[in-house]
C-alpha cells in the first residue's frame, strides 16, 4: 500500500490537480479562504518554485473604506468580490499575463464566495475564462441581503478602489 505525501493527508495539496496547473505555465490566481479572511496571490512558477508576484487580503479592504462595524465580515459575499476586484486592477495596472484560476482544494460550489472573487477580478478587467452562471446574484455579491444593507457602502468601496488603482 501507498502512503500519502503529508500535505495530501492533511488536504492542502491536490498533486495531481497541481501537476496539470503547472504544465498550463501561465501564472495562477491563487484563492484561500480562512475562517476570518479572502487570501488572494498572483502566482508565478518556475521549475516547481512558486513566487507571489501579488499577494492580497480582504483585511486590505479597510485601506479603501470597509466599515470598522463590518470588519467581521471580511470573509463575506462583498468582501470576497471586492477583494478580487482590486487583485484585477493590480493585475491589470502592471500588465501582468493572463491568469489561471486555482482554487486548491476548496469546494468548487456555483454562486459561493469563490466565484464572488472571481468575478472581482473579471469585472476589473482580467480576461479569465468561465461561465456567467456560476456567478452569485447582484444583489448578494453588494451586500443587500446583509442585516443592514451594505450596498452604499459597497458602492463607495468600488469607487475608491477604482480612483486608486
Amino acid at each position: 500500500m501507498k502512503t500519502q505525501k503529508r500535505r495530501r493527508k492533511e488536504f492542502k495539496t491536490d498533486y495531481s490537480k497541481r501537476l496539470n496547473l503547472l504544465k498550463g505555465e501561465r501564472p495562477r490566481i491563487v484563492l484561500r479562504k480562512t475562517n476570518r479572511y479572502v487570501i488572494g496571490q498572483y502566482v508565478t512558477s518556475k521549475e516547481t518554485q512558486d513566487k507571489v508576484e501579488i499577494g492580497l487580503t480582504s483585511k486590505d479592504l479597510l485601506k479603501y473604506g470597509w466599515p470598522k462595524e463590518f470588519s467581521g465580515s471580511l470573509k463575506s459575499n462583498p468582501a470576497s468580490y471586492l477583494t478580487g476586484f482590486l487583485m484585477g486592477k493590480k493585475i491589470s495596472k502592471t500588465k501582468k499575463e493572463v491568469p489561471i484560476f486555482d482554487i486548491g482544494m476548496t469546494m468548487a460550489i456555483k454562486k459561493s464566495k469563490i466565484y464572488s472573487f472571481l468575478k472581482g477580478v473579471v469585472d476589473a478587467g482580467v480576461k479569465i475564462p468561465h461561465d456567467k452562471s456560476i456567478f452569485p446574484e447582484e444583489s448578494r455579491i453588494s451586500g443587500k441581503n446583509l442585516k443592514k444593507d451594505f450596498s452604499a457602502d459597497f458602492d463607495k468601496i468600488k469607487l475608491n478602489i477604482e480612483k486608486n488603482e
